[in-house]
């Protein structure tokens, strides 16, 4: 493995790619750093300290977890605060909108000159969403106490000026990181935006260490408060995730196709036999992505509920108080039902099978034993629904662990998110797809590349 690194150095065009993407990876985690003019980091730095002890309910859970996802940037009140999701959350608003909006669909389909449109169209709509959410995290941290932090004092100067900086700040900074992520993509290594998400995560892997190592080890005079056999415990558990991660991400279900063969003049089309690959978890992260935000603010909202001025609401604060509890049976039964549900609302929305099937009968190709047409839609719509079933059931085990671990172990979520969650599938995922570039240029250089698969040796 060193060699096979060592070796991507050798690759004039490779070593410049690598060290483009670092130059900007650092220039995206110099932006996280960098606080927002006029808040009061030392107020800021007590407010979050009481977030992470309250982890376990709706707010607080939500709230670390983007902590891990900004690598950071919330808990310091970055410029870099929105990150690259305001484009993330336009990328995918325009992709379910292509499947119900005609005119969209037919911009995908004019190939190039469409999705170049297309992509104009999410820069824009990305704009739109930095100045909506800036302009409620300035008003947020003018009033604290709507955020639920009590009387404090977040803002030295609050006003006009305060917001409609924080709007300029915030907006340029995460259309900056979008725009780093363009180069990345283009002159660089990997996928940009995918990256800079991965890194962020990453960079939160050392205070996770920090954390285990005063938990298991002790510092200084401060004792270990759990036993080191729970924390061998965890290593192999998150061994055995890591691995059931990667086998979800590269996991497909191989359906054959052969081709028929055409003679033109002295020239003969077809006659292959290949394979159409569904991917076991085709939804990625998306399901809990939506399934997030979902349960958590209308839990959160419900929580907030006066019982003693309104007696008839007080089951729904009861049953608000339910849901933001992470370890309750209620909360993992709506978030793994939630899951499931866009699991499969997800491949509706973006699997076409009888799309498929009319390019497949247009291209002289069929399934063998399938008659071409609505038979084969239907065959590929039944295959592609039980195959979402099974990624759907491994997606939710890696979605819920990291909440079991922090409400049942009382592990902190910096440490719970790396065994699970959003964070594997896409820090694994991206790391596969990079290692998976990588090993292209490798091989064209007749070098060994990183994704090696096993061969039989013939007996002797």
């Amino acid at each position: 493995m060193l060699a096979t690194f060592a070796n991507t150095f050798k690759i004039p065009e490779l070593r410049k790619r690598i060290l483009f993407t670092a130059g900007l990876v650092f220039i995206s985690r110099l932006i996280s750093m960098i606080p927002t003019p006029g808040v009061n980091l030392r107020v800021l730095g007590e407010v979050m300290d009481r977030i992470r002890e309250s982890a376990s309910g709706a707010g607080g859970g939500l709230m670390s977890m983007f902590d891990v996802f900004t690598g950071g940037a919330m808990s310091r009140c970055s410029v870099g605060f929105l990150s690259i999701w305001p484009y993330i959350s336009a990328s995918i608003i325009l992709q379910l909108l292509t499947a119900v909006i005609p005119g969209l669909e037919r911009m995908v389909r004019e190939g190039e000159t469409g999705r170049q449109r297309l992509n104009q169209y999410t820069r824009y709509l990305t704009i739109c969403i930095c100045v909506f959410q800036s302009f409620f995290l300035a008003q947020g941290f003018q009033n604290p106490e709507r955020l639920g932090f009590g009387p404090v004092n977040l803002v030295a100067t609050p006003g006009f000026g305060f917001v409609m900086m924080t709007i300029i700040a915030m907006t340029s900074a995460s259309m900056f990181v979008m725009w780093l992520g363009d180069q990345i993509t283009a002159r660089g290594i990997g996928n940009g935006v995918s990256l800079i998400i991965m890194i962020n995560i990453c960079s939160r892997l050392p205070r996770a260490v920090l954390i285990a190592w005063e938990r298991y080890i002790g510092v200084g005079d401060l004792k270990p408060t759990a036993n080191v056999f729970e924390l061998v415990l965890l290593l192999l558990l998150g061994f055995a995730v890591t691995m059931g991660t990667v086998m979800l991400t590269q996991g497909v279900r191989r359906v054959p196709i052969h081709s028929t063969r055409r003679v033109v003049g002295n020239r003969t089309y077809g006659g292959q036999n290949t394979y159409m690959p569904l991917r076991v978890n085709y939804t990625g992260v998306m399901p809990i992505i939506f399934a997030g935000p979902l349960i958590t603010f209308p839990s959160a909202a419900l929580a907030r509920i006066d019982g003693d001025r309104f007696p008839w609401l007080a089951w729904l604060r009861d049953l608000g108080q339910s849901l933001a509890n992470s370890t309750s049976a209620l909360h993992l039964t709506v978030y793994s039902a939630l899951i499931l549900f866009f699991c499969f609302f997800w491949v509706a929305t973006q699997f076409n099978a009888m799309q498929i099937a009319d390019n497949l009968k247009r291209d002289g190709s069929y399934v063998p034993g399938i008659r071409p047409g609505r038979a084969t839609a239907e065959y590929l719509d039944a295959v592609m629904t039980r195959v979402t079933l099974i990624g759907g059931i491994g997606l939710l085990i890696v979605a819920i662990l990291p909440q079991i671990l922090n409400g049942w172990m009382s592990l902190d979520w910096s440490m719970a998110s790396f065994f699970g969650g959003t964070s594997l599938l896409i820090v694994v995922g991206v790391a596969l797809d990079t290692l998976r570039q990588m090993e292209s240029h490798l091989l064209m250089r007749n070098y060994d590349g990183f994704l090696k698969h096993g061969r039989l040796r013939s007996r002797r």
